[in-house]
């Protein structure tokens, strides 16, 4: 599982500290924000999701990667701030559209008040992460602000495919390849393409920086479909085979289709064609999942794309920032390192 791309400089124990101070600068400026009283349907359910238990892994990424470049992340704590409100607007519509109960263990906003709030909301978010953004100190303002637009365009396009692939029974794995690389993976890649023009990255440097992005993202995604159902009960917070049993078109699921034939390809296809199966069954479909090779196959892929996420990033002149990137994505990843 280790190679070379995954010697770095700092200890886990540093990493965590460094994460810790930045998220605590993120979580101040986020504090500052959507302060006014009036009117309170829009203002309120944009502070109450900001309260909630987010793990702020972009605005980090955001600021790690302009320390990366030029060797301090002070000067990308807006546009950092930026992408999260972004992001928090993408959750808080999301959460409309899939008729969501909880978000991080709270009732979600068009539950807390109403869709019309939840929509109004969202929508003053979005110019609001912008303004955001625009308070940072930098001649390539422009840039930042067309990264922000191309992720906003492209996440809403994932979502658009993410809702056609539900109601698709033939959909394949590179749909649902392109629905993750848009709908989670461009919002990190920008994350880390903003912090790398506030640090007045190089063309190459911003190409390595959105390689990363990239790379973990569908990485992180991938495990994420694996963890569903390799986890031990309760262990990774959810029911193990959770997806399976929703009907959720998967990493997992799609590649089996493609990699078994007769009863095993019926029985996986049966998933899909009445929107998932009986928790009971669990156990068979990961028996058939380990038999067709695709549990591999995807662990093969999750460490080749957090290999060559490392690799990516190496020549970026700063050590300690690098190598803090390259520390979050094994974090994430949940590798030792």
């Amino acid at each position: 599982m280790h190679s070379s791309a995954t010697t770095i400089s700092l200890t886990q124990e540093q990493v965590e500290q460094k994460y810790t101070a930045y998220y605590t600068r993120i979580q101040d400026t986020l504090a500052g924000c959507f302060t006014k009283s009036s009117p309170e349907s829009i203002y309120a359910p944009a502070r109450y999701i900001l309260e909630g238990k987010g793990k702020r892994i972009r605005p980090v990424l955001t600021m790690m990667a302009a320390e990366a470049i030029s060797g301090t992340p002070d000067n990308a704590v807006n546009t950092a701030a930026g992408i999260e409100i972004l992001h928090n607007f993408t959750l808080m519509h999301d959460d409309i559209m899939d008729a969501a109960d909880l978000r991080h263990g709270r009732p979600t906003v068009h539950l807390v008040w109403d869709e019309n709030a939840a929509i109004l909301s969202g929508d003053m978010m979005i110019a609001y992460a912008y303004e955001m953004a625009l308070k940072t100190d930098t001649p390539r303002i422009t840039e930042i602000i067309r990264i922000l637009n191309d992720a906003n365009i492209t996440v809403c396009e994932g979502q658009a495919l993410d809702m056609e692939l539900e109601k698709r029974t033939d959909a394949t794995i590179a749909d649902y390849l392109d629905m993750i690389s848009k709908k989670t993976g461009r919002l990190i890649s920008a994350a880390l393409e903003a912090g790398g023009v506030v640090g007045n990255a190089t063309p190459e440097q911003l190409n390595a920086l959105l390689t990363f992005g990239e790379k973990i993202g569908r990485a992180f995604q991938v495990q994420d479909d694996y963890l569903d159902i390799m986890a031990e009960n309760g262990k990774s917070g959810k029911i193990p085979g959770g997806d399976v049993i929703n009907g959720k078109k998967t990493y997992l699921l799609l590649r089996s289709l493609e990699l078994t034939t007769g009863d095993e390809h019926n029985l996986l296809q049966s998933i899909i064609d009445n929107n998932g199966i009986d928790a009971s069954r669990v156990p068979e479909i990961r028996t058939i999942f380990a038999q067709c090779g695709v549990l591999e196959e995807a662990k093969k892929l999750i460490n080749t794309d957090t290999e060559e996420a490392l690799q990516a990033i190496d020549q970026l002149p700063n050590k300690e920032g690098r190598d803090a990137l390259k520390g979050i994505a094994l974090k994430l990843m949940q590798r030792d390192f």
